[in-house]
């Protein structure tokens, strides 16, 4: 069983009229203040009991919605100011998309720019880093860097083989035992003599 709907008309008791319009009045300002919180809605209401008592509701506050009203001055000046506000965010964001996605496109630019140097190196071509390509298969220019590679491989290695040897020569209790042969060095790793 729900509630009866009852026939919209003027209540002929006054006890019941005075207790009707106390509790409609509460559930009219219970709904105005949602309206508010859920639509950021700006209200006043006047209300006038039967008996000359006058309440009110307003949101931010009745005064400032009344002012708003008798003078038709659309916006507050705190209202005024935040569709400015909203304006500057939006555009903030506008231009913020736009670099991003003109930095998209510049990445996406140099990713085929970087596809296409990648395709045109031998190794790509071979599958096989230039380097482990066989030496048979290499022109005069590839062969000339891979000699300058190996002879900066070289001496990168003789300079921390130095390093290590001085490091050793510093710690008599465990050494690897470095023996300098030809042009390079031989490994022997393990406990040095004591």
């Amino acid at each position: 069983m729900g509630r009866q709907k009852i026939e919209i008309k003027r209540i002929n008791c006054d006890t019941s009229r005075q207790v009707t319009f106390s509790k409609r009045r509460s559930g009219l300002f219970k709904k105005a203040s949602e309206l508010c919180t859920l639509c950021g809605a700006e209200i006043a209401i006047l209300v006038f009991s039967p008996a000359g008592k006058v309440f009110s509701f307003g949101h931010p506050s009745v005064e400032s919605i009344i002012d708003r009203f008798l003078t038709e001055n659309n916006l507050p000046t705190e209202a005024a100011a935040l569709p400015l506000v909203d304006a500057h965010c939006g555009a903030s964001v506008r231009e913020l998309n736009q670099q991003y996605t003109q930095v998209l496109n510049l990445m996406e630019i140099e990713k085929k720019r970087a596809e296409t140097l990648y395709q045109s190196t031998p190794e790509a071509k071979q599958g096989d880093p230039w380097w482990e390509a066989p030496i048979e298969n290499m022109g005069l220019l590839e062969l000339h860097q891979l000699k300058a590679f190996m002879e900066e491989l070289k001496k990168n290695m003789k300079k921390r083989v130095d390093e290590l040897v001085a490091t050793d020569t510093l710690n008599p209790n465990y050494a690897s035992s470095i023996i300098p042969y030809g042009d390079g060095y031989g490994f022997s790793f393990g406990r040095g003599l004591i």
